[in-house]
């Protein structure tokens, strides 16, 4: 009688272990599932975006034509206590504009990008203490969200 007692107990702890075992199985192929589910909209997203771009980088004149003129000057004088050129970019509208400088010298293949600020109706001067020394040719651009690029060639 005591064996067939410990043998129903063993057997019932049996159940509930195979019990949980099964719940927590399911619970990971759920998640197993939701997860393959994610991953494959995040892949849909990456291939939305990278074919995107690669459609902006083929004509990326296409996406600037409905946008305005950016509202910037820049011309380039001789450095005073440097060498090589300075910058002068002139926001000839009233607003407080944040830009993208992008420089690159093809002679040297050196390329480096960076964030200006420039107060409506102030100019800036930039150059080698800020980071970058011009010389002719180097090819310069001036990026705004809310403007067509401005772009051109160090004379």
């Amino acid at each position: 009688m005591l064996f067939a007692f410990m043998l129903s107990y063993d057997l019932q702890d049996a159940k509930l272990q195979t019990e949980k075992e099964v719940q927590a199985r399911h619970r990971a192929e759920q998640y197993l599932q939701e997860s393959r589910a994610r991953l494959a909209e995040a892949q849909r997203e990456a291939e939305r975006l990278s074919h995107a771009l690669s459609k902006r980088a083929a004509d990326p004149a296409q996406y600037d034509d409905g946008k305005p003129v950016l509202p910037v000057t820049m011309r380039f004088r001789k450095s005073f206590w440097g060498k090589g050129l300075v910058a002068v970019i002139e926001n000839t509208s009233d607003q407080y504009l944040t830009l993208v400088l992008s420089a690159r010298n093809p002679t040297l293949s050196t390329a480096k990008r960076f964030q200006i600020e420039v107060k409506g109706g102030d100019d800036l001067d930039f150059g080698h203490d800020d980071g970058w020394q011009f010389a002719s040719g180097d090819e310069v651009g001036l990026f705004h969200n809310d403007f067509k690029a401005l772009k051109m060639i160090v004379p």
